[in-house]
């Protein structure tokens, strides 16, 4: 009985696929709409992206096959939705981002800030979350992930050999160890008499004794210490990826299916807008998961943790040297990583000042006229990826000292490579997102068509007699839950549409709700498969999964916690959240 149901196992995904648009279709057959077909879409792709059953990419495809085919939804209509101007802002900032990986401009820029935080425990693992969070804010989750492990499980490694060390120096000269000690510290008893330091001459089975005891107290020191490490890496990078717009995918989404369904919003969300919200939030968020992991982990020591009046320690300096080490690998900074980090800054300031908000930003000044949005954040991120590709990786020859040999070999002068090439984009880049992205879009597009959305916002509208905030607070543990077993993509594009169409019934700020479930969607803390950062810490076999689980609960309730405080005070100024916007007071019907 047991091979035959491990081989049904193994079939899994084929009964899905197969059974699924099957156990579905009464839906379409019964109810014969054009609400009931899309719904029929919907909730085939919500089955199989919660499922994984075919990759979430292709799920994506399905609009463009099914919305022409049930009629909701001409073709031409439904392609146009995957290449829209927020697909363009996630390419060009990918490409940044790819050619900042590509430089190992990234590493610098994490040891370099390791070593300014020293490697007192509590405050290398601060260090090690803040340089997670910054990276992520830019590059990917999982690469930012992928590199800062191994570098925290080296430092950890020396911590642990040089206290060793300390501790057997101690013993064989009889001194008592003056470094790093456990917070539980054992009491004072008859025994300490028998210690090093006591004037008292240990036999060799004492020695031994003691030398056995701090090793089972540094191992268990160490292994939480390791634990809290690894959690806290993967933890900064989920967190990290919601200050910016480009940061994870779901914030993108939320980009998109605003301006897909409030077209005359203003463009409410860029750059600038986001980040004066969501980076405040991710800086909370982050010191709060810091002291958690703390006091899960490590306790509070002030003392320890700041080094109040204590003196660098050898095991300290040996732990920094191997920082050091590994940016001597790297060697000086050559003109491409400057050149990527000229780049990069310039991005930055240019989102920032397109439209700040504040002040007419340059492009309203030049671009931006009568109205229409001519420039965005997607035009600007373009033609920084593009300038990439034109400024060369090294300075060419003829700029260099005029002190080379000549003859045969000026003759083989070539020109240097640019910054970034077609191959290495194409090797690194993450397409599917691009696919995942449009079908989100297809899908509200589809809903707004087929009148599906209106249906929806007209049987949630009873929920207009619970507060706002209420309303905000169950939401988005439902989508903090929910994003756990499901990848963040499928969670934010399943329900968007939704809460945009309740927002309208309900006449409340579509933000207000949608914006905490997108930050929402990337508190997936307690499942190892949950997110690529949690799978890669997991990988290492020093965490167990109930180790994630209790860590990752009290943080998605922080999470939440931390994403409504900020929704109601500085989040409410920035985007008008206690009024109902006139871009989203629009009479929709079915078609």
């Amino acid at each position: 009985m047991a091979p035959f149901l491990k081989r049904l196992w193994k079939l899994k995904n084929a009964f899905v696929i197969v059974l699924t648009p099957l156990l579905l279709l009464p839906l379409p057959l019964l109810i014969q709409t054009k609400e009931a077909r899309c719904g029929y879409v919907i909730a085939l792709m919500a089955v199989y992206w919660c499922t994984e059953a075919m990759p979430l990419a292709v799920t994506a495809l399905l609009p463009a096959v099914l919305f022409p085919m049930l009629g909701v939804l001409e073709s031409g209509k439904v392609c146009m939705q995957y290449l829209k101007d927020t697909n363009m802002l996630f390419l060009g900032g990918l490409m940044v981002a790819v050619a900042v990986e590509h430089w190992n401009l990234h590493k610098r820029i994490a040891l370099r800030v390791l070593l300014v935080v020293g490697v007192r425990p509590a405050l290398l693992m601060l260090g090690f979350m803040v340089t997670t969070a910054f990276l992520s804010m830019w590059i990917s989750n999982t690469a930012t992930t992928a590199m800062m492990v191994p570098i925290a499980q080296a430092v950890l490694e020396q911590l642990d050999s040089s206290e060793a060390e300390a501790d057997q120096l101690e013993i064989d000269n009889g001194q008592m160890n003056s470094g790093y000690e456990p917070n539980e510290k054992p009491a004072k008893s008859e025994e300490a008499k028998d210690r090093p330091g006591n004037g008292h001459v240990m036999s060799i089975e004492e020695g031994e004794g003691l030398a056995e005891e701090r090793r089972q107290i540094r191992k268990e020191k160490y292994v939480n210490l390791s634990k809290g490490m690894s959690l806290s890496v993967c933890y900064a990078a989920s967190i990290g990826g919601t200050a910016t717009l480009t940061g994870t995918t779901p914030n993108l989404i939320l980009k998109g299916q605003i301006d897909e369904l409030f077209p005359a919003n203003g463009d409410v969300v860029n750059f600038a807008t986001w980040f004066g919200f969501a980076f405040p939030n991710m800086m909370l968020m982050l010191v709060l998961a810091w002291f958690w992991l703390q006091f899960m982990f490590m306790g509070f020591n002030f003392k320890e943790t700041f080094g109040c009046g204590g003196q660098v320690s050898e095991k300290d300096r040996k732990a920094s040297q191997v920082i050091k080490d590994e940016l001597k690998k790297l060697g000086s900074m050559t003109f491409a990583e400057g050149g990527i980090l000229t780049v990069f800054v310039l991005l930055v300031v240019l989102w920032f000042t397109r439209e700040p908000g504040f002040m007419p930003g340059w492009a309203t000044v030049l671009f931006n006229k009568d109205g229409k949005q001519f420039v965005t954040d997607g035009t600007v991120a373009i033609f920084m990826a593009l300038v990439l590709f034109v400024i060369p990786s090294k300075l060419p020859s003829c700029f260099c000292s005029g002190g080379g040999r000549e003859g045969e070999e000026s003759q083989k002068i070539k020109a240097p490579k640019a910054l970034l090439d077609w191959d290495t984009v194409h090797q690194k880049m993450p397409w599917n997102i691009l696919l995942l992205l449009g079908g989100g879009f297809a899908l509200a597009k589809g809903s707004e068509a087929s009148g599906l959305s209106v249906w929806l916002g007209h049987e949630l509208a009873p929920l207009q007699s619970i507060p706002p905030a209420a309303i905000a607070v169950l939401l988005c543990l439902l989508v903090a839950t929910f994003t756990e077993c499901s990848s963040n993509v499928a969670t934010t594009t399943l329900f968007l549409p939704i809460l945009a169409s309740m927002a309208q019934e309900i006449e409340l700020h579509p933000l207000y709700i949608m914006l905490p479930c997108t930050l929402c969607a990337s508190l997936a803390f307690m499942l190892p498969v949950a997110t690529p950062p949690n799978a890669i810490v997991f990988s290492y076999g020093n965490l167990k999964v109930v180790d994630m689980a209790k860590t990752g609960f009290m943080l998605n309730i922080i999470g939440v916690l931390s994403i409504t405080l900020a929704l109601n005070t500085w989040g409410t100024v920035i985007f008008q959240l206690d009024t109902f916007p006139s871009w989203a007071n629009t009479t929709r019907g079915p078609p």
